[in-house]
């Protein structure tokens, strides 16, 4: 596997040690393996002597294991005081194994993946290299939040809590249009070859931004809040634009990635037939959702009929207009919100 490229700090960042567990060839659902896995990670806090205290923060597409790093301190939801937090990058995010960086299978020879590998993955993550026999907590975001899910049907006993914001159990007919449209920006781009990107497709990933970032990312009432007219709607988005960019996500990542996102059932778990209902009815541990009102991504109904479906879970809504970026310090107003409701879900079910 290449050297890791790892993005710059923000605003609002941990700086905490990157690491990289060596995991072995990966063998996915399809029967195909990733060679030579590797799984990049941080830790925040201290495992307890009886390994009880871990949660695992699950990262969204494109996203790196900061992603809720707003999440992560002193008297926030996730304290290290009393948390072993372990942020894990999702396999084809760049850091962990990925098209991108991998030696053995580069770019297109690559595997497809689903998010229940990255579970998987994460699971020889906590036990091999932690041996921790329970989790306490799952948490995540978009993407994140879906793998949370997974987590709680394909690991129903290892679970106790699980923290899913802006999430889909089964990814919509909406969002499969979203992806299939982003990834169509990045084809468009005369670097693609047909089988894969012969350069960094710049005019790709411009039309990709304005898609994914500048329009689905948010609400046209969030918008408005700080666009006042179509002349500083133009220079918002080349800042936004150069700002994604410094990130340098590769566009083979996205690919997969995405198809991955796409292809999420959890009612095609083993065992359940595609039976999206029952998957989460089986789900045993304690659960949360939150979702915005408007969330032009991931529909916010999808996040509501989970909740229903769920044994006892809480669903709560988050009073923001910024839709899919709503869960992300984007508004320290939604940051502070998200944390005092997943702080008080925690502390209230603590000892369940």
């Amino acid at each position: 596997m290449k050297g890791l490229k790892h993005p710059p700090l923000a605003a609002g960042h941990i700086d905490a040690e990157h690491r990289v567990a060596e995991l072995g060839d990966l063998e996915l659902e399809s029967g195909e393996v990733i060679l030579d896995y590797r799984q990049s990670y941080v830790t925040h806090g201290t495992l307890n002597r009886d390994k009880f205290n871990a949660v695992l923060a699950c990262i969204s597409l494109t996203g790196n294991h900061h992603r809720l790093d707003f999440l992560i301190g002193p008297g926030k939801a996730l304290d290290p005081a009393r948390h072993f937090i372990i942020a894990a990058d999702p396999i084809g995010n760049g850091l962990s194994t990925s098209p991108s960086n991998s030696l053995r299978q580069p770019r297109m020879l690559f595997p497809r993946f689903t998010i229940r590998d990255m579970v998987e993955s994460q699971y020889r993550l906590l036990t091999r290299e932690f041996g921790i026999s329970r989790l306490d907590a799952v948490v995540g975001a978009s993407m994140g939040g879906m793998q949370a899910l997974q987590w709680a049907v394909s690991h129903r006993a290892y679970v106790r809590r699980c923290v899913a914001m802006t999430p889909m159990a089964k990814c919509s007919p909406w969002a499969v249009l979203v992806t299939e449209t982003a990834r169509s920006c990045l084809m468009a781009d005369p670097a693609w070859t047909g089988d894969g990107f012969r350069a960094e497709p710049e005019r790709g990933w411009r039309a990709y931004t304005g898609l994914m970032a500048a329009l689905l990312g948010r609400t046209p009432m969030a918008l408005a809040e700080f666009l006042p007219d179509c002349a500083e709607a133009h220079l918002w988005f080349e800042k936004l634009l150069v700002q994604n960019r410094a990130n340098g996500f590769d566009a083979h990542d996205y690919l997969y990635q995405s198809w991955a996102y796409e292809a999420h059932d959890v009612g095609t778990t083993a065992g359940f037939g595609g039976n999206t209902d029952g998957a989460l009815e089986s789900i045993e541990a304690r659960t949360m959702i939150l979702a915005p009102p408007l969330d032009l991504f991931n529909p916010a109904q999808s996040a509501r009929d989970a909740a229903t479906r769920i044994p006892g879970a809480r669903f709560a809504e988050i009073p923001s207009l910024q839709g899919h970026q709503a869960a992300t310090s984007l508004k320290k107003e939604d940051a502070a919100f998200l944390n005092q409701q997943i702080q008080e879900f925690l502390a209230l079910n603590a000892g369940a």
